[in-house]
């Protein structure tokens, strides 16, 4: 049977702003083994070797929440406070459908719903990594979640 994308948005969207106050060390505790396992293949692969070790940091802003991460060898870092040398920002609903390509980053950013700053290279390499992630690299669930979500985002907006 399959899920009512509607609700499920509707859903996240009472419960992501909850999820947000918690304490950052649950948040940390959480997200770093799930990133670490969704982007294990991508990381594996050397697709963010070009950070050479240097922080990038995602914000979801109708959250007001955000993060740096960086990848060292294989292993995944987040820090709540780490300084970063390129920021992406943008709402939660854009960050889903951009990455569940029903949006194209370009397009965000000209819309202002996409805000990158700080290292100029760094930011456009790390909107291309974005850009470019390949299905094949994310677990297969994770990928179906994220196009259907996606796609009910992209139809909402």
């Amino acid at each position: 049977m399959a899920w009512p994308d509607p609700l499920v948005l509707a859903t996240l969207d009472r419960v992501l702003p909850r999820v947000a106050r918690l304490p950052r060390p649950l948040q940390a505790a959480v997200l770093r083994p799930l990133l670490q396992t969704v982007l294990a293949e991508p990381i594996r692969a050397g697709r963010f070797d070009f950070l050479g070790g240097r922080w990038i940091r995602i914000e979801i802003t109708d959250l007001d929440i955000g993060w740096s991460l960086r990848v060292e060898g294989a292993r995944l870092e987040l820090d709540a406070q780490a300084s970063a040398e390129v920021r992406v920002a943008a709402a939660w609903r854009d960050l889903l459908m951009l990455a569940s390509r029903h949006e194209d980053p370009d397009a965000l950013f000209f819309r202002r719903r996409l805000v990158i700053d700080g290292d100029t290279e760094l930011g456009l390499a790390v909107k291309n990594l974005i850009d470019g992630l390949d299905a094949q690299e994310l677990p297969a669930p994770v990928w179906s979640a994220l196009r259907r979500l996606g796609a009910e985002a992209a139809r909402q907006s």
